[in-house]
């Protein structure tokens, strides 16, 4: 990774589009074989240098990357890949390759960009898809012999271009990509745990490490292992399954008019992401390319921005490692971990009601600084429930998944008071879980005498400190809300109260 300790917004790439990525071999591969056309087969192998973050121990391997790929803001490689998709068909750009104000790449404009331009126009032929043609034919043969799906088909892809270095067509772009994407990936197990134990985004970290590094183990198991001439472990390892899905976190999108297909697209990819802006790319079948077009008019000079989807700080740290200016982003959001509790005389009832609709005892809910989702005060309404309820369990279960067929009203005005103290209950106990972080993290001992260990570890703390002020601004609102709402619900009650004792007292 690039020293960038002094960056608050790191450079990403597009949106991607992550599959379940499932260690299940069901899920990877299926059962129809094809004939593999067996031929002479050769490759130039090349020495790896891989990071290691599987573990808390290896923060040196860490740092440590794949020799393809090049430094985040480097120039030279973009302006190879340029003239490289020239060459290849890419038409004249109204933008070019430069530096941003972030240090690293970012596509800027040339002359005067109206809104509502059409931008782009990268022609099928410079697109990767699942059905791009292997220089390594055999390789692609096997793979597709086994139905290896989209995504890591794709991982497999680039790796196996990669490795093959000047042999490869998509040499030029691959020299252009980072050798070390910025993805939580790349974190350690230890870093995860220090930096990010107040955030539910640790725990999707986690997941989906786990995710690659099953679908790895599947690939080697039936794969790789099988036909070691092809994919050599000096090559198709997991380190550089991390490198790859890495790229596809941070690159890869899906094109609503070609079927919806993942595509890695050259040139575009080198558009950063503005939370402002609400673009996208799509292929226009008019003009035969992947193009987008502009929802604000641009001046030459002027960064041009593409969206990424609408995310939340943590997603956007999830897949492309950076977060934004804190109130930058309409769109974020923090996850509210709720559970039963497990001394409700009904725990075993409620239990089953949930599990029946695919929720667990604990779950995970958004919360916005506009609200929160009706599923999750379902789910309050069901914590809460006493057992005369039980015939309710059922429907409220469903309700708290999103999956309830039946039109039944569950709002429960006699269990509101309890359901909303609950949520309230949970959020400060995130809420204290946050301050104990950012306390802590103003005297936070790095213990790193390497200088660039020490630049990482700067970099990834106030990484953690952006995300986690942002998802604490966001429980804070929630907390005003819930407290707010609560004492309209006592008074109101109270109020009632005061007129029936009133109303009473005529009576005596």
């Amino acid at each position: 990774m690039a020293d960038a300790s002094s960056m608050v917004l790191i450079r990403a790439t597009l949106t991607p589009t992550f599959s379940s990525l499932s260690s299940s071999s069901s899920l990877l591969f299926g059962t129809t074989h094809h004939p593999i056309s067996r031929g002479k087969f050769s490759r130039s192998l090349i020495t790896i240098r891989c990071s290691s973050i599987s573990t808390s121990n290896d923060t040196l391997k860490a740092q440590e990357e794949v020799s393809w790929g090049c430094d985040v803001d480097s120039l030279e490689n973009a302006a190879s890949l340029q003239k490289w998709l020239y060459q290849s068909g890419l038409p004249e750009q109204r933008m070019a390759i430069q530096k941003v104000d972030v240090g690293e790449r970012g596509l800027v404009a040339l002359k005067n960009i109206r809104k509502g331009e059409k931008l782009l126009f990268v022609p099928p032929s410079l697109v990767i898809t699942a059905d791009s043609e292997w220089s390594c034919k055999e390789a692609g043969e096997i793979l597709k012999q086994y139905n290896v799906p989209d995504w890591p088909l794709l991982a497999t892809y680039l790796i196996s271009e990669a490795s093959l270095a000047s042999s490869s067509r998509w040499k030029n772009y691959i020299s252009a990509l980072p050798r070390q994407p910025y993805s939580l990936l790349y974190w350690t197990q230890s870093e995860l745990d220090r930096y990010l134990e107040a955030s539910q985004i640790r725990q999707r970290a986690i997941e989906r490490i786990n995710d690659v590094t099953g679908t790895f183990d599947d690939l080697k198991l039936r794969i790789f292992s099988r036909h070691s001439d092809i994919f050599p472990e000096k090559v198709f390892n997991i380190e550089t399954f991390k490198w790859s899905f890495g790229i596809l976190f941070s690159r890869l999108v899906r094109l609503p008019s070609m079927d919806d297909r993942v595509a890695l697209v050259p040139w575009a990819d080198m558009l950063n992401h503005s939370c402002e802006v609400e673009t996208f790319l799509d292929y226009d079948k008019s003009s035969k390319g992947v193009v987008y077009t502009t929802d604000r008019a641009y001046q030459p000079g002027e960064q041009v921005f593409i969206s990424y989807g609408k995310k939340s700080n943590g997603e956007l740290l999830l897949s492309y490692g950076f977060v934004p200016r804190e109130g930058t982003n309409p769109s974020d959001s923090v996850e509210l971990s709720l559970s039963l509790n497990k001394s409700d005389k009904c725990f075993k009832e409620k239990m089953e009601a949930l599990a029946k609709y695919g929720l667990s005892v604990s779950q995970c809910y958004p919360l916005r600084v506009t609200g929160w989702p009706l599923e999750l005060m379902a789910y309050a309404y069901l914590a809460v429930s006493p057992p005369a309820m039980k015939n309710w369990f059922d429907d409220i279960a469903a309700a708290a998944s999103n999956k309830s067929t039946c039109k039944k009203d569950i709002s429960f005005p006699e269990l509101q008071e309890d359901a909303l103290q609950f949520i309230l209950d949970n959020c400060e106990s995130s809420i204290s879980k946050y301050s104990k972080f950012l306390q802590a993290s103003g005297s936070m001992d790095l213990d790193v005498t390497n200088p660039k260990l020490l630049n990482r570890k700067l970099f990834l703390k106030q990484l953690a400190v952006d995300l986690c002020t942002s998802e604490q601004r966001i429980l804070f609102r929630a907390q005003y809300i819930l407290r707010r709402r609560l004492q309209e619900i006592r008074r109101g009650e109270l109020k009632a109260l005061r007129l029936f004792d009133g109303f009473m007292s005529l009576f005596k």
